[in-house]
Parts: structure tokens; sequence; C-alpha cells
């Protein structure tokens, strides 16, 4: 059994994806550290501010591939951020004393998604502003 693929427009479409302007690529990283710098902030707004520690270590990261594909990564570098975010089971010492279990905080992980979805949605838009016609798929 054979397979094949044909490709249909696909030297007209290199050269549509070369005379993109300039600002493209740009608004889009705009878009996208925007939406990062958004997360974060919504992130340390809502863990709870006893010590701050958790606050403090989040960070957003410009990262840029050996390709130039430019990306936003948002993180928190506190050693216990996992355990407040996924919480913890019931503990107890060899004599059964309970040291009890630590409920899930569910900050990072929503504010992530709900923005991560928003910056697909305003990069959707950008590409139909760009002059793509028919833009599929949602987040």
């Amino acid at each position: 059994m054979s397979t094949s693929v044909q490709w249909q427009g696909l030297d007209e479409f290199r050269e549509w994806l070369r005379s993109l302007p300039v600002e493209a690529p740009r608004e889009a990283e705009k878009i996208i550290q925007g939406e990062a710098n958004a997360a974060a902030f919504a992130i340390r707004s809502r863990y709870p501010s006893r010590t701050g520690n958790l606050r403090d270590h989040v960070t957003v990261q410009r990262r840029v591939s050996r390709q130039g594909v430019v990306s936003y990564v948002v993180k928190n570098t506190a050693k216990h951020a996992a355990i407040f975010e996924y919480g913890t089971q019931a503990r107890h010492t060899k004599i059964g004393a309970s040291r009890g279990s630590m409920p899930p905080g569910h900050v990072f992980l929503p504010v992530i998604l709900q923005r991560r979805r928003t910056m697909f949605l305003l990069l959707k838009d950008l590409l139909v502003r760009f002059g793509f016609t028919q833009v599929f798929g949602d987040a």
C-alpha cells in the first residue's frame, strides 16, 4: 500500500509568507509577551500573602531557539510551588500521629490556561488582519 501527498499552491503559499509585512512577527511577539506578563501578574496576585515567597519566584523568561523562534516561559522557581499547586496527601508518623494534608491551591495552571486561550484568540485575529482568509481551531 502506498500513500502520496500532493501540495497544490505550495509555491504561492511560500511566496505569500515571504511577502508578509515585517510587523507580523513583531506584533505576534508583543501579543505573546503581553499574555505571559499578564499571566505572571495574575498568578502573583492570587498567591496568599503570608510570606510572599511564592509571589517573589514567579518569572517570565524570553527564549529564542536556534531557528529564531521566540517563546516566553512563565514559571515559579520557589521550592514549594508544586506542593502548593497540587497539594499533599495526609501524612502520619510511625506511631500513627496525623500530620495532616495540604489541599491543592490551583492557582498557576488555571491562570496559564486562561491566558494561553486569550493569546491564541489574539494571534488568530492577527493572522486574519494580515490576510489569512480562514483560520481554524480554538485553544
